[in-house]
């Protein structure tokens, strides 16, 4: 009985915080909605979280409301995540997770654009942008316009191509390894051998395909 009163209490009091957090997050949804009607194309409130889209246009001055603005007070950048949609017209988003201690509340900030367009760092208001910027920047290609250092951070600097984007290779295009002749690592172009790419089975006694047709071709020599 004691245990049962004491889960009863439990699932009271984590009701009573998620309508605390619900309120908070309307409370800044409808305040950057009024601040900002013009700059903000939606807003959706799912899983105790705030999810705003804005346009690329408007990032800067999006980003600086949320960390300046008294009712917000999203004064810490947590991630800035790349997303690859190939088929869609604007085919990459990026999405901006920030932090308020004062208010104790998540909020993220999505925006959608094409792969020609050049997206305004925010490094000027979140310094810690930097190395998350380079990272979007070596994963996706995508560009930051006004960026202090925008370079490569994973891969080297020699590397071919953005490994998350989803035209981008499995294999990749280039294979690294040492060479014993030139004493020095080397770059080469992926070699993948077709044959032992075909995994078609017909049992796990008679083998594959391939395998036939190289036994029936060592039969033909010797015969020969």
């Amino acid at each position: 009985m004691e245990f049962y009163n004491y889960k009863k209490k439990l699932e009271e009091k984590g009701r009573w915080k998620d309508k605390m957090i619900l309120n908070k997050l309307q409370t800044i949804e409808k305040s950057i909605n009024s601040e900002l009607s013009s700059k903000i194309k939606d807003s959706t409130i799912k899983y105790n979280e705030l999810l705003i889209e804005t346009y690329e246009k408007d990032l800067i001055d999006v980003v600086q409301f949320l960390k300046l603005n008294e009712k917000c007070k999203f004064r810490q950048l947590i991630d800035i995540a790349g997303v690859d949609y190939p088929e869609d017209e604007k085919r990459f988003e990026l999405v901006y997770l920030f932090l308020s201690h004062e208010y104790n509340t998540r909020i993220k900030l999505l925006i959608k654009f094409q792969l020609s367009q050049t997206i305004n760092s925010i490094t000027k208001i979140f310094p810690s942008a930097n190395w998350m910027e380079r990272e979007v920047f070596d994963m996706y290609g995508i560009k930051f316009k006004n960026h202090p250092d925008l370079r490569r951070i994973l891969t080297d600097y020699g590397f071919k191509g953005h490994p998350l984007r989803k035209d981008f290779p499995l294999t990749g295009f280039n294979e690294v390894r040492y060479s014993e002749k030139d004493k020095k690592v080397i770059y080469e172009p992926v070699k993948l051998e077709q044959n032992y790419r075909n995994f078609d089975f017909e049992s796990p006694w008679e083998g594959t395909n391939y395998m036939k047709e190289i036994k029936k071709t060592d039969k033909d020599g010797k015969k020969n």
